[in-house]
């Protein structure tokens, strides 16, 4: 056994409990567990603040069109992304883009203490935190990717996801409670305390980048093939080309991305229901006297709703993620797993359109979100297994972030329409997400025809 193994064993034996592993793999998986735990914690406790600071002030609907805006400026942003990683290592490229994140934390909690009108703050924020939720994600993911083959992802990315599930919950779990009357922090020093999470995350992918140029230029000098573990991992920056070219290029890429933009349109339709049941919530709370009406105490209301939400929605992602996400993979594939959230939205929705109560609607999205953060997660990630080094990074972020917010925009019109001309009730509204729930599940069979394909070509090129 080779001496840079050893370190590894010690997390081999626990992580081997949860998935097929090898000795050697044990260390670098645990690294990525815990920089994506970091991640989705920061996120998880940054959340909660977006219903509080934006509901205390607008409407559901006016919520709604905010996701146009967010659309429009991915454009920008994701061409700056596939610019800067042409022209920087992966490494330097993560790193940068963490820390600009970090920087607008800062300056937000700046902007917080000299008591900026929450109209505009609020909004900032949520457009932010909506670029800053999908791209960090897709970032690591695509490292993620670059690490490993096809093969050795199957296995592995079930594990990773429990760092994210679980992130995700604790950070959740903590915003509950600090959101506490009289509780040890503000909600912009909650904003301090993700970024420096997020400080850590950025030393985890240096640690994990350095540890994996070394481990090819050792497998390198020893001539050591290893058939399915991890895949040379380059430090030079990828090749020319912008992440929509190549989307608009691949046939595979395209379902996907158009796959990906209804799975968002259902989830963000059910989540223009659910802040409207959660502002109506609100405003009977106020006229029964059981809150005050301030925004203060409006804004603190509804956070303390939205986390306790989300502390359900990730303990129970988490527990999907332990228990089930590595079964299903083994069962029925990374093809089989795409079909598992589709088919329970629309069992959910058609729930909702018989009568859109508090408890449906809140235990509706928790089944959705919980499935979608864990299992669709890590079906999303492995999707990309397949593609090119190019594809992973540029691609992956061009689709889960522009094509992500696109379906956003198409659920800002839907409300728009619905509710200026039509007089749509909640009920109805989630009828038209069974529609959508439907064409939805037909693009999951064309994408699992071309990922044969695509995967049987790639086999077909293997000495």
């Amino acid at each position: 056994m080779r001496n840079e193994e050893k370190p590894s064993n010690f997390f081999y034996k626990i992580l081997r409990l949860f998935t097929i592993i090898h000795p050697d793999e044990g260390l670098t998986v645990f690294l990525l567990l815990f920089n994506i735990f970091m991640i989705m914690g920061a996120y998880s406790i940054l959340k909660p603040l977006r219903k509080g600071l934006i509901l205390t002030r607008y409407e559901a609907s006016q919520e709604a069109y905010l996701y146009a805006a967010v659309a429009i400026l991915l454009i920008f942003v994701i061409k700056i992304f596939s610019f800067l990683s042409s022209k920087v290592p992966r490494n330097v490229l993560i790193i940068s883009v963490t820390s600009f994140f970090i920087s607008n934390l800062v300056l937000f909690y700046i902007l917080g203490i000299l008591d900026t009108p929450l109209s505009i703050l609020g909004i900032i924020f949520w457009v932010w935190l909506s670029i800053f939720g999908v791209f960090v994600v897709a970032q690591f993911w695509g490292f993620s990717n670059d690490i490993y083959s096809e093969q050795a992802g199957k296995r592995l990315f079930p594990i990773i996801m429990i760092g994210q599930n679980l992130g995700a919950y604790l950070g959740a779990k903590a915003t509950n409670k600090l959101v506490q009357p009289g509780g040890p922090l503000s909600v912009y020093q909650l904003m301090l305390l993700a970024a420096a999470i997020l400080i850590i995350s950025i030393i985890l992918t240096f640690v994990i980048h350095k540890r994996e140029v070394n481990r090819i230029k050792h497998k390198v000098a020893t001539q050591a093939a290893e058939k399915d573990s991890i895949n040379e991992t380059e430090e030079k920056p990828l090749q020319k080309g912008g992440g929509f070219r190549l989307v608009l290029k691949s046939r595979y890429l395209i379902f996907v991305a158009f796959m990906i933009l209804m799975l968002n349109y259902v989830n963000t339709t059910g989540e223009f229901i659910r802040s409207a049941v959660w502002k109506q919530t609100a405003d009977e709370a106020k006229v029964a006297g059981k809150i005050e009406a301030t925004e203060e105490a409006t804004s603190q209301y509804l956070t303390k709703i939205e986390s306790g939400f989300n502390e359900m929605v990730n303990l129970i992602g988490m527990l999907i993620q332990l228990f089930l996400v590595s079964r299903i993979f083994k069962w029925f594939g990374v093809r089989g797993a795409i079909l598992f959230l589709p088919f329970m939205a629309l069992g959910g929705y058609f729930l909702i359109g018989l009568g859109a109560s508090f408890a449906v609607v809140r235990w509706t999205k928790i089944l959705e979100n919980s499935t979608d953060y864990s299992l669709m997660n890590t079906t999303r990630g492995a999707l990309f297994l397949i593609t090119s080094r190019e594809a992973k990074y540029k691609a992956k972020a061009a689709i889960d972030t522009f094509f992500v917010r696109s379906g956003d925009v198409l659920v800002a019109l839907t409300v728009f329409i619905g509710t200026t001309y039509l007089a749509l009730s909640l009920e109805k509204f989630a009828r038209v997400n069974v529609v959508a729930a439907v064409i939805w599940i037909i693009l999951c069979f064309l994408t699992i025809k071309e990922h044969k394909k695509l995967s049987a070509k790639k086999q077909s090129y293997q000495p």
